[in-house]
């Protein structure tokens, strides 16, 4: 699933070309807040060079590209790293990045890119093959490094990875194993420095960790990070700010030569709060906002005073959901979730009973102001492998009661749920706190989920705590988040298959990590990751757009994700930025080192 280059969300799956349309981050509640502290002295250096303030939620968990998870860390790699190519949002198509061109083979098995000539690192240094060969296969390729790269670029029923190798300083050389549909938009990863990390590859700790998954930490110098993109990173501070500088080494010029970037600075602030981001942007010290529904009639009216402009890119990309994690497993002898309710969450008709009384209108109609419409499908509306003829879960109180007691759920005469065995139905629901939209979703599902007996313990917690309970402890019971999408379902593989880095709803352990005992596998979760596979192998699009329709039928039914609502991808953007392409998929700043800003 894509991210844009300005927008945030808290938690992202990682794709193709996250590394470049992410300065932001996507999926659908995107929030973006600004901090109010030290604003006078950003608008002194304003004064000085050109810059853009922008803000985001929370403190990046890392600055490596490679092993990043979460949206602001993988933001920061996209203002820093280029890939060979890059997904332009306008058009969907892939275009040429670090790599001026390639070639297919009439077999569709070998691709072979070529690189600009005279790339360098910020350094100075050449930026040649051996970079890109080294970034595939010591780094994204390397079973010792947790990277989700791996699982979007698993070719055919073997999920063998592409062969790479340097052919010369300027050409690289990508042999797949079998014909592999989404390759070019699975192949925009950020290419990395050799002659900088290949160290920390080579050499591991004391624990027999390799060195290069605590490189390039948010405790990193800022002058120790070598780049390659429009900018570099200038300065740090935790829980008040991240600054980029121009790169005086960035490869991209104008037609009649001019320098980019043309904006030298930009400027993120963090904080925790959207009525704080919301007076920094209508007094002036923010440049950009994503506009969340309870802001928009405002906003609106403030356009012309404000002199900023609204944009409208249609349907946003990406999800928002709930889901449950439905892990058998347990570590060192303790259960992830507790047994009784692992039953629950594991029952399809308890699912779907869930997701039957979710009252989607009502939070379309008072959370989102009516700028959204129901969500039933993991696919992105707008891309087209997404299925027209699905069919949702309507809210349906009766139905969802219904399901309940086939599956042997009973009532008191109060109304409370009770499973067989005579225990009260409640579970834990989570979500990031700041983010005011979902934290109002979040309350009414629990006000929703009464009506049917279950009572819900309601707690927004902080998103690198969320993110750690996902990734590594995996002790939570039922979460309400968002992902990315985009037009190519197999961006998001690492959430399908079964030993996906992102397959959270029944999470595997991942290397470094203690094992996993006990964990099972569903017949119907095995087969969306077979799939997954099925289609990347097909060529032909009508076929595939089948595969990708019984995909969503068979998510549908089971319903490891309950999908609530898909918004409009609104965003505020100062008149004084030119030139402005908005779009969906790539927000206001997808071409951010082409914008200028014009007093």
């Amino acid at each position: 699933m894509y991210l844009n280059k300005i927008k945030f969300i808290e938690f992202k799956l990682l794709h193709a070309f996250a590394s470049k349309l992410l300065l932001i981050g996507v999926i659908i509640l995107n929030t973006i807040t600004l901090s109010g502290c030290n604003s006078a002295r950003l608008q002194s250096d304003a004064n000085q060079v050109p810059q853009l303030v922008q803000a985001i939620l929370s403190d990046p968990k890392t600055f490596n590209p490679v092993i990043s998870q979460d949206a602001t860390s993988s933001s920061v790699g996209g203002m820093m790293f280029d890939g060979l190519v890059f997904q332009n949002p306008i058009t969907g198509e892939p275009e040429p990045a670090l790599a001026e061109s390639w070639s297919v083979s009439e077999d569709k098995l070998k691709v072979i890119f070529t690189l600009r000539k005279g790339l360098k690192w910020s350094d100075g240094h050449p930026l040649t093959a051996d970079d890109v060969v080294f970034s595939y296969n010591q780094l994204y390729f390397n079973p010792d490094v947790p990277t989700s790269t791996k699982d979007v670029l698993r070719v055919g029923q073997s999920q063998e990875l592409p062969k790479v190798r340097k052919l010369n300083d300027l050409e690289i050389e990508f042999v797949l194993a079998e014909p592999f549909s989404p390759f070019f938009s699975s192949i925009g990863q950020s290419i990395l420095p050799a002659h900088i990390l290949r160290k920390t590859i080579e050499n591991k700790d004391k624990d027999g960790n390799l060195l290069f998954l605590a490189t390039w930490t948010v405790d990193t110098p800022p002058e120790d990070f070598v780049v390659n993109s429009a900018y570099k990173l200038k300065e740090y501070v935790n829980s008040q700010r991240i600054i980029f500088e121009r790169n005086p080494y960035y490869w991209k010029k104008t037609e009649n030569g001019d320098i980019l970037p043309y904006i030298e600075k930009v400027v993120w602030q963090i904080v925790e709060s959207q009525d704080t981001f919301l007076l920094q942007f209508r007094s002036g010290a923010l440049d950009s906002i994503s506009v969340s529904p309870e802001y928009f009639s405002l906003l609106k009216k403030e356009e012309k005073r404000g002199n900023f402009t609204i944009y409208n890119g249609g349907a946003q990309y990406g999800t928002t959901f709930i889901t449950f994690n439905l892990n058998q497993g347990q570590r060192d002898g303790k259960p992830f979730v507790e047994p009784i309710k692992s039953q629950w969450f594991n029952n399809v008709k308890f699912r779907q009973a869930v997701a039957y009384s979710i009252d989607r209108q009502r939070i379309i109609n008072n959370i989102y102001r009516g700028l959204g419409e129901p969500q039933n499908s993991p696919i992105s509306i707008q891309s087209p492998f997404y299925d027209d003829d699905l069919k949702g879960y309507e809210y349906n109180i009766e139905k969802a009661k219904q399901l309940l007691r086939e599956a042997g759920f009973t009532y008191n005469g109060k109304g409370e749920l009770f499973d067989s065995k005579g225990n009260r139905v409640k579970f834990a629901l989570n979500t990031n706190s700041g983010n005011k939209t979902r934290e109002a979703m979040g309350s009414q599902i629990k006000s929703d989920l009464a009506k049917i007996g279950i009572e819900v313990d309601f707690e927004p917690i902080a998103f690198n705590t969320l993110v750690n309970k996902l990734d590594s402890s995996l002790d939570w019971e039922c979460i309400l988040l968002g992902f990315t999408g985009g037009n190519e379902p197999n961006n998001g593989a690492n959430l399908w298959a079964t030993d996906g880095s992102l397959h959270f709803f029944n999470q595997g352990a991942k290397p470094g990590q203690e094992p996993i005992k006990g964990r099972k596998i569903a017949d119907w979760e095995a087969k969306i990751g077979q799939l997954f596979i099925d289609a990347a192998r097909e060529l032909d699009i009508e076929k595939r757009k089948a595969i990708y329709a019984e995909v969503q039928e068979i998510v549908k039914e089971n319903v490891p994700f309950i999908y609530l609502v898909n918004p409009l991808a609104l965003g505020a953007v100062r008149n004084n930025i030119q030139t402005i392409q908005y779009s969906a998929l790539g927000g206001a700043f997808w071409n951010l080192e082409k914008l200028k800003i014009i007093e």
